[in-house]
């Protein structure tokens, strides 16, 4: 694959997803602009550079995205967290990034999540899977920043014509660790492909991506993965054996966000009696 004619930008670059895509970007020839607010804790690749920078910082992010044609946003607080703390670089810091991509003429893809959605049951049986345009319903401030995230990348689109690809991250490891990434797991493989298509895909306008691998367990339908070109290769299924009686509390197992949904969870879980639902 030829690599991408302009630089492109990686905020988050010390993190894991980030070190990964770092590596595996910089073997394919990308001329990589690497950020993050810690050092980058492996040798550079080939043609990357970094620089240390805060996303509370707008002129730093201006500064780094001159001249890029994408930004791959993985930058920002990654897990949940208390909502101060993920205030100023996962509100405030995707905004920076915004307007870097708006006065760049860049792509950005948006290392969303699943935890934005959360809160919605997993499907039992022949129920439906959760489709792009279901409900936002995350399950903690961190789900919650990724909901807004979103919304952005919408509201940047419709009024400014900034192309974003939104990727809701289900598991992304080395292999699945327990029963619910066997719906939810993707390869550290599949995700290099993935931000390889969303980079130079000819367009994209607004899209919505569930980014998982390809998993008969998913709870997850329809979305904008065709207009990219982008299909995973990898499957969490040679894992069942190893995992599937790995599983958690009855919160944490009745949700698609498994762990965070628990998190401070303080509502009455009702009883197979109980005359309402959660949803009410």
């Amino acid at each position: 694959m030829t690599a991408p004619a302009k630089p492109v930008l990686l905020t988050g670059a010390s993190g894991n997803l980030g070190r990964h895509l770092a590596k595996s970007l910089g073997a394919l020839g990308w001329k990589l602009r690497l950020t993050d607010i810690t050092p980058f804790p492996d040798p550079l690749p080939e043609g990357a550079v970094f620089v240390k920078a805060d996303l509370n910082d707008g002129v730093a992010l201006l500064r780094q995205a001159e001249g890029c044609g994408a930004i791959l946003h993985f930058g920002g607080v990654s897990v949940e967290r208390p909502f101060e703390e993920v205030l100023g670089p996962n509100l405030r810091g995707l905004y920076h990034v915004y307007e870097a991509a708006r006065h760049e003429g860049a792509r950005v893809v948006f290392a969303s999540s699943n935890h934005s959605i959360g809160f919605h049951e997993r499907p039992q049986g022949n129920q439906a899977k959760l489709d792009f345009d279901g409900d936002f319903r995350p399950d903690g401030y961190y789900g919650l920043s990724k909901a807004y995230g979103e919304l952005m990348g919408r509201m940047y689109w419709d009024k400014h014509g900034v192309e974003n690809v939104n990727l809701r991250i289900g598991s992304c490891f080395a292999k699945p660790i327990d029963r619910r990434m066997l719906s939810t797991w993707l390869s550290y493989a599949d995700l290099t492909r993935l931000i390889e298509r969303c980079v130079v895909a000819e367009r994209s306008g607004h899209a919505v991506i569930w980014a998982c691998s390809n998993n008969p367990a998913t709870y997850w339908g329809e979305d904008h993965r065709a207009r990219i070109g982008w299909a995973p290769q990898d499957s969490a299924e040679p894992f069942r054996a190893e995992v599937e009686h790995i599983t958690a509390d009855p919160v944490t197992e009745r949700y698609q966000g498994g762990g965070y949904t628990a998190i401070e969870y303080s509502r009455r879980t009702p009883s197979p009696r109980d005359a309402f639902t959660l949803d009410e």
